[in-house]
């Protein structure tokens, strides 16, 4: 359970990272849009180029997460209806976990 919300963050964590990047690598095509020569023009259609590439592959990426994450979800809630005190049995025991571990600090 706690790997899965581990991955979770990290996952969402890489996907702001790259938004970032994206926002970034825009702006500085921004600012280079004045500066003239074949090579840099070549070089900012290239980055333009592999910017659409990255916000496709990420919309993808997100959209798969979130389907996921749907899944997931409608199988923990069919499953605490199957089984109901089972559920409030897992509940218990990682309340009673989590208790204890605070009660250290």
């Amino acid at each position: 359970m706690n790997d899965t919300t581990s991955m979770t963050s990290q996952r969402d964590k890489l996907m702001a990272d790259l938004k970032v990047v994206l926002t970034d690598a825009e702006e500085l095509l921004k600012a280079t849009a004045s500066q003239a020569g074949e090579r840099v023009s070549a070089a900012r259609e290239r980055v333009q180029a592999s910017l659409e590439r990255a916000k496709v592959k990420l919309a993808e990426l997100e959209g798969i997460a979130a389907e996921r994450s749907r899944i997931a979800a409608k199988a923990t809630d069919e499953f605490v209806h199957q089984h109901p005190w089972k559920a409030v049995g897992i509940a218990a025991g990682v309340g009673l976990i989590v208790g204890l571990l605070i009660g250290r600090r």
